[in-house]
């Protein structure tokens, strides 16, 4: 083992490469799928692969042991909801004062934020006006150059003009940028979607509903693109092997969504019966996102603000719960980024606290979030042939979720980033 310092000065360990394999020990182990726990636990890693998962495994000749203690050892967390190119403060102004170079570099430090609090694996949801710059940081982190959880990334998000995230409170004179990339039907979509992926996009971030307002405790969201239209574009991803993720809060823009069978529908405030058929017949997970909506009412400018905000919230957790009760398929995304990265485990928490046991979430969390990355059979769980993305946090997550926020020990592809030891 070696010690180096990341960039805030913390101390975190890695590998040399001299062990040719490493046995993690620890009292318990999380078995995900099952949703209990093996006591006591041992991972034998070779490489970047975990060989053998036991109460005991194997000691090949020269094998360096970890002894991590009272800890339970679980894969890494997965955030299928993150904005890298965000930070806390005003969204807008920073895609407008702040230089892509500038972002970039920010990114590069949230994604070693994310890391350190556990998260492996995350799907970036669109750079907020940063363009292609997310592939850069996705082939750092992927060449070992920066740490960082591995990504899947949509670089720009798609949107129409005068949608979601169009400059539209500025003065038009100024001619300020959308955040997102423009696109106003079919064709278009599928022209930008192909330069996205020219450029190194992994998925397609599509926003279809927007702005949201609250009438009468109701939620009235337009929609911006038809059924048509988003089928287009699902069928162009699915042409080169990729997906649609789109941002989707109510009717019918959802329901376009389901039909035209995009692979998550992030936030997912209100959804019909009929949507939520749809949703669980064809597996389309629904990302809750309560984290950032926490966030935001507890950081509102005014206390009418946090009012409106907190009754948006009381809303979505009503809904969360029957959406659970019609059997909507769920994976974690928590949209940090307006709120400091690295504290995201807080979804995981709120999604047991609104209607979910905490195996369950786990489930939701590792199992459905790597399916929806499309590293099913490479995280998501500790298994042979797995990669070795490995955390381990104090007591038992199944008993008390909140351990999820007190991540001590990560390694990743094999490698030791952050022990407490």
């Amino acid at each position: 083992m070696r010690l180096f310092i990341v960039a805030t000065g913390l101390l975190v360990l890695g590998h040399t490469g001299f062990a040719a394999s490493t046995v993690l020990r620890a009292v318990r182990i999380l078995d995900v799928a099952h949703g209990t726990v093996i006591s006591p636990g041992e991972v034998l890693v070779e490489g970047a692969r975990i060989v053998e998962v036991g109460q005991t495994v194997s000691r090949p000749a020269g094998a360096e042991i970890l002894e991590l203690g009272d800890v339970t050892l679980m894969p890494g967390l997965i955030d299928v909801h993150v904005h890298l190119f965000l930070h806390p403060g005003a969204e807008d102004l920073q895609t407008v004062e702040e230089s892509v170079p500038q972002r970039t570099i920010l990114a590069a430090l949230a994604a070693r934020d994310d890391l350190m609090g556990g998260f492996t694996a995350e799907r970036d949801m669109g750079t907020e006006g940063a363009g292609s710059a997310d592939t850069a940081v996705r082939n750092a982190i992927d060449q070992g150059l920066i740490p960082g959880p591995r990504l899947r990334i949509s670089g720009n998000a798609v949107d129409i003009l005068g949608g979601h995230e169009d400059a539209t409170k500025y003065n038009p004179a100024q001619h300020v940028l959308s955040n997102a990339d423009y696109a106003n039907n079919a064709a278009e979509l599928v022209a930008v979607m192909r330069e996205q992926y020219k450029e190194g996009a992994d998925f397609t971030k599509i926003y279809e509903t927007g702005k949201d307002r609250y009438i009468n405790g109701e939620l009235h969201s337009p929609y911006q693109y038809t059924e048509a239209e988003l089928t287009a574009a699902v069928t162009e991803a699915a042409r080169v092997g990729k997906r649609v993720a789109v941002h989707a809060t109510g009717e019918p823009g959802t329901g376009f969504a389901a039909r035209a069978g995009v692979a998550s529908i992030d936030h997912a405030y209100q959804l019909s019966p009929e949507t939520m058929r749809l949703m669980k017949e064809k597996q389309i997970y629904a990302v809750p996102t309560f984290a950032i909506a926490e966030y935001f009412a507890a950081h509102a400018a005014s206390e009418a603000g946090a009012a409106r905000m907190e009754d948006g919230l009381r809303l979505h957790y009503a809904e969360f719960k029957k959406q659970l009760a019609a059997g909507v398929p769920m994976a974690v995304g928590s949209d940090v980024g307006p709120f400091p990265h690295g504290t995201q485990a807080r979804e995981l928490v709120l999604m047991a606290q609104h209607g979910m046991s905490a195996a369950d979430v786990l489930r939701a969390d590792l199992i459905n979030g790597a399916k929806l990355l499309n590293w099913e059979n490479e995280v998501g769980q500790l298994k042979a042939g797995y990669l070795a993305d490995i955390i381990a946090v104090p007591g038992n997550p199944l008993n008390d979720i909140t351990a999820v926020e007190r991540v001590q020990f990560v390694m990743k592809n094999g490698t030791v980033i952050k022990s407490a030891k």
